[in-house]
């Protein structure tokens, strides 16, 4: 019986499934059907997402990130991390590497399970303006941090109607054709905000988004003038620490730095992609 060796991982409860390809023992053939059918919960291992590690001439790797409907995204801040960790673990990197995405090569630093990361630079960013969505008309302002992003203030975090609005914004024809990632971000205090995503390839909410993290952070800084870092609180209950200077309206060397914990290793059989 086949086998395929995996790793499952958590970055700040964003969940993945880690496959060492650099043999290529994942042919492209059915490949997005594979990852939608193992990332099922309940019916199989379960996950928001898949990253394949493989062979990069110049870099330490690179990889291919997919969400668990199997489209293939060009970031994931807290895959990031956990891919890092597993490249150090698996000894394909040190504890400084650097990686490629389909955002770019991307810097991290390994220190026991925490992990810190160079984001992308981040672009085309947009202050508040107003959208009708949902059969509302909602302020948002825009970012893309490797992907892109929407961003909402609003005063009550635990109310916030993520999935809903969040569904009828990441579909807007003003975000057409690629879509966007939704976030609604509170003040806790001056340095510390908390955040709540719903994601687009995953289409629902989920605990945690590098990536919006990243995102949430730096709209708010580049919108108040806040000096770094800023601490963003996932609906995990992580902590997700956000650094950047800030240069007029645009943000330069951002770094995220947050936790990749390996929940269990085992081994996927056939009947985890084959019902």
């Amino acid at each position: 019986m086949q086998t395929i060796p995996f790793y499952k991982m958590s970055g700040s409860g964003n969940d993945f499934i880690l496959i060492d390809n650099r043999e290529n023992i994942l042919g492209d053939i059915g490949l997005d059907q594979f990852i939608v059918q193992v990332c099922r919960r309940k019916m199989s291992a379960g996950a928001d997402g898949m990253i394949l590690i493989e062979a990069a001439e110049d870099l330490d790797f690179k990889w291919r990130f997919y969400n668990s409907d199997g489209s293939r995204a060009e970031m994931c801040g807290n895959g990031a991390r956990c891919a890092a960790r597993y490249a150090y673990l698996n000894d394909i990197a040190g504890t400084e590497m650097v990686f490629g995405t389909d955002a770019g090569p991307i810097q991290a630093s390994v220190s026991g399970d925490r992990v810190r990361i160079g984001m992308t630079p981040p672009f085309d960013y947009r202050p508040p303006f107003v959208l009708n969505a949902g059969g509302h008309a909602v302020e948002v302002s825009f970012i893309n941090t490797g992907v892109p992003h929407a961003v909402i203030r609003t005063d009550d975090l635990a109310t916030a109607p993520v999935v809903d609005l969040g569904r009828a914004i990441r579909q807007h024809p003003e975000f057409a054709p690629a879509g966007t990632n939704v976030n609604f971000i509170a003040v806790e205090d001056s340095s510390r905000l908390g955040i709540r995503t719903y994601e687009r390839g995953v289409e629902d909410e989920t605990l945690a988004c590098g990536t919006g993290a990243v995102a949430g952070a730096l709209v708010y800084a580049l919108e108040n003038g806040t000096p770094a870092p800023i601490d963003m609180l996932t609906r995990s209950n992580k902590r997700l620490t956000i650094h950047y200077e800030l240069d007029g309206d645009n943000c330069r060397q951002v770094f995220m730095e947050g936790d990749a914990r390996i929940i269990y290793t085992a081994a996927l059989t056939p009947d985890a992609w084959q019902y």
